[in-house]
């Protein structure tokens, strides 16, 4: 081998070494401004989930006036996306959500649960972020069923199945600068109690400001895989990267593993520079049965939309890795 060969060799080696885990596909952005056929200021992040063959993204975009609404997109192969020309739902003009959602709706999660779509998003007012909940047939239209809690809260996620014969859901309460991630209880979907703290903020690591539920949990033999986002300061501003969880599948509040070191960082240009720069943010993945592949659908600088893959297996292995495992 020549020296040149050794060096390109050196340095591709250096490269994939200080990949992350999941892997960015290629023709990343997937959603950008551009692709938005209706008038809008930016792209945030969007819901995912896949209905027989067909990819669905629930996008968050701001509206012209500064608020945030929802726009759908399809796809038949998870990565080439179309978005319907009109958005799909919009702040309501009825209470009691008028009042809570004058200032937009942000960030859903889509979870199907006996065979029901139920999207749980951020209904945001001048009184605060607070959590709401809706369901959909059709992804065309939306029923509200409820306000599901009180502000400051965000990042609801809502469990693929009963745990115990109750529903149960991911959040993130805030108390002051701080947040952590909370598992509480409801038997109707409507109210939810018996909050426990599941998983905080980590003081010297990346996730040490904020922590919060990004995809609905996923279940697995080991328990529930929980992608999640972390918030670290610095001179700069802040940082949003997204790591890895296990979590116990009769009780939650446990955490059984989790990952030391992120699972995605901010490293693309279309993830460093943008609306907000330097942010990764998850609201959903999608684990395709057939392969063991999941995809994981994450905001950039709340300013597009981007698609990364990873084995399900190395992220139920990357928990269980480091200095925090079991």
């Amino acid at each position: 081998m020549t020296q040149a060969a050794q060096t390109t060799a050196s340095q591709r080696r250096t490269r994939l070494a200080g990949r992350d885990v999941i892997h960015r596909w290629e023709g990343n952005p997937i959603v950008s401004l551009e692709d938005i056929p209706f008038p809008c200021n930016t792209v945030f992040n969007a819901a995912a989930t896949k209905i027989g063959d067909h990819y669905l993204l629930l996008i968050r975009v701001e509206d012209q006036r500064g608020r945030s609404i929802f726009a759908l997109a399809h796809s038949e192969d998870g990565y080439r996306f179309v978005v319907d020309p009109e958005p799909v739902m919009t702040p309501a003009d009825t209470e009691p959500f008028a009042t809570y959602e004058a200032c937009g709706i942000e960030d859903p999660r889509i979870t199907c649960l006996d065979g029901t779509h139920y999207v749980m998003y951020t209904a945001y007012s001048h009184y605060g972020p607070r959590l709401a909940l809706a369901k959909t047939d059709d992804f065309t239209s939306f029923t509200r069923i409820a306000l599901i809690s009180e502000p400051v809260n965000k990042d609801g996620a809502l469990f693929p199945k009963k745990i115990n014969g109750r529903y149960a859901r991911l959040d993130r309460p805030m108390v002051g600068s701080q947040g952590n991630i909370w598992v509480s209880y409801s038997d109707d979907l409507i109210h939810w109690g018996d909050a426990q703290v599941a998983m905080t903020t980590r003081p010297d690591h990346w996730d040490c400001v904020r922590v919060g539920a990004s995809a609905p949990p996923i279940e697995t033999d080991q328990g529930w895989l929980e992608i999640y986002h972390g918030v670290k300061d610095t001179a700069g501003g802040p940082i949003y990267r997204l790591g890895v969880a296990m979590l116990d599948l009769e009780n939650p509040a446990k955490v059984v593993g989790r990952a030391a070191i992120p699972i995605l960082t901010p490293r693309e240009y279309y993830e460093r520079v943008g609306d907000i720069g330097n942010v990764v943010f998850s609201c959903g993945a999608i684990v395709e049965q057939h392969t063991g592949l999941v995809k994981m659908y994450y905001g950039a600088a709340d300013t597009c939309i981007c698609v990364g893959i990873a084995k399900l297996d190395a992220l139920i292995t990357r928990c269980f890795e480091g200095e925090d495992s079991g």
